[in-house]
């Protein structure tokens, strides 16, 4: 059973010099968190399908109460998330929110017992319980035990916490202000300036006008140093006897001895798990903000939505083919640097076929091809139509049909061909054998994942790596 509590609600006198964290009111919903919770996992407990299951849910009895908001908060207590105040802060309430759900699981074993596989000496002597357990509450366990073998957990709270408009877990704002577009307001494209809440509050609240006079403790996923972002977990994870879910948001200026001095400060730190999401990978994040320049796009490869022109200095293969329905004519035009295929044409003979059928199948193919679509995809899209009937009765009659089932097949076959030729035309045959490679893999880098690039006779990628070394 998961829950969490939306720290920023526990702040009294919000964006003032004196505003405090309310303890007590705090306290009080640690209480209700931690026996509701309770009521909800002895609740669905007969109704688990496998008896396995009951037992073991009965057996270890865990709950996993969190946060959310804890940016928000910081805001609204005028301390940028990340400082030594911030750190200390944070540890007070962890702290207060670890004693006090113990405290009440422990009163919780008057009405549920304590949980089966509860094992006293190896609570209270663990090096977690006398680490960060208050004196007094020490005495409640040793005299009632526990209701809970878990009681806190951070989870991601993304949906919960967007739907409520605070930060999510323990995590910082991703950014002070976004762009959105619609389209259906004013049948046409509108965008539109979006304020992270917490933001537009204080502006509100403080008649700001520009994001520019906004104080420095409104800082952000990318903005904050990664070391900070560890020492705030570790400040966290110290009072949670689970696990927290936090993604740390490097630049794309990271390198890879950031990220391994990352996962080792972590590990110093005593964290139970970190993710790290860099910046301009492959593997977009669930949020980003676009300002990716031209240049890098087209380093990194096409972007959702776009689609390349054809110059007028492609190079052109033509192949007459023969189908169930006669001669078919495919012209096929190839990057003169890549050479990869940029558009397609296909025209009848002079009797069978249909002329509106094969403008537009290569009019779509193009468009697949110059929008990033693979050419090896493509191809079996091709090979994977049904076979024709017409195309198999001349087959079986005439025997001078090209190789294929199909119209669809045939072409594929003499695109292959086609294909070949322009390497071998542009490439000496190691490169032929790289490109192959290259098209079978999608382009991809081995080293990190990102689309490669065929520059000078050799295929390279952003991140420094190269074929040819």
């Amino acid at each position: 059973m998961l829950g969490s509590i939306n720290l920023s609600e526990f702040v009294v006198r919000p964006f003032e010099n004196n505003a405090i964290f309310d303890y007590e009111v705090f306290s009080q919903a640690v209480i209700e968190s931690v026996i509701a919770l309770n009521e909800v996992l002895h609740e669905g407990l007969p109704l688990l399908p496998l008896q396995e299951q009951k037992d073991s849910v009965n057996n270890w009895r865990q709950i996993g109460l969190g946060v959310m908001g804890w940016h928000n908060c910081l805001i609204k207590l005028g301390v940028r998330y990340g400082s030594k105040e911030s750190i200390e802060i944070a540890e007070e309430i962890a702290s207060c929110m670890l004693n006090t759900a113990i405290e009440t699981s422990a009163n919780l074993t008057d009405a549920y017992g304590q949980f089966p596989m509860y094992d006293k000496e190896a609570l209270l002597h663990s090096s977690f319980f006398l680490k960060n357990v208050d004196y007094d509450t020490a005495e409640i366990v040793r005299e009632k035990g526990l209701a809970n073998s878990q009681l806190l957990t951070i989870a991601p709270t993304g949906s919960i916490g967007t739907m409520l408009g605070v930060s999510t877990g323990m995590e910082p704002i991703y950014d002070i202000e976004y762009t959105r577009k619609t389209e259906s307001l004013h049948n046409e494209d509108t965008y539109y300036k979006i304020y992270t809440p917490i933001v537009e509050d204080y502006m509100i609240e403080k008649h700001i006008n520009d994001v520019n006079d906004l104080p420095d403790f409104f800082n952000t996923a990318m903005t904050i140093n990664y070391k900070e972002r560890i020492e705030m977990q570790a400040a966290w994870q110290k009072y949670i006897d689970a696990s927290i879910s936090s993604t740390v948001n490097l630049p794309e200026s990271a390198t890879v001895e950031d990220i391994e001095n990352m996962y080792m400060l972590a590990w110093e730190k005593g964290l139970k798990g970190v993710t790290v999401y860099r910046d301009g990978c492959d593997r977009k994040g669930v949020l980003s903000k676009d300002e990716v320049k031209d240049e890098k796009q087209k380093e990194n490869g096409l972007t959702w939505g776009t689609t390349l022109v054809a110059t007028d200095d492609l190079i052109g293969r033509k192949k007459k083919i023969m189908t169930g329905c006669g001669s078919l004519h495919v012209q096929g035009w190839f990057d003169p640097v890549t050479g990869n295929l940029m558009e397609l044409y296909l025209s009848k003979g002079s009797r069978g076929g249909c002329l509106s059928w094969m403008a537009g199948n290569s009019r779509i193919i193009s468009a697949a091809l110059r929008s990033g679509t693979n050419f090896n995809y493509i191809i079996d899209q091709l090979k994977s139509a049904p076979v024709c009937v017409s195309y198999a009765v001349r087959t079986a009659t005439k025997k001078d049909t090209s190789p294929g089932n199909s119209c669809p097949s045939a072409v594929a076959n003499a695109l292959i061909e086609m294909q070949k030729d322009v390497f071998d035309e542009l490439f000496d045959d190691e490169d032929v054998d790289e490109v192959k490679v290259m098209t079978e893999t999608k382009n991809k880098c081995p080293e990190c994942g990102a689309k490669l690039q065929y520059q000078n006779g050799c295929f390279s990628c952003v991140c420094g790596y190269s074929a040819c070394d």
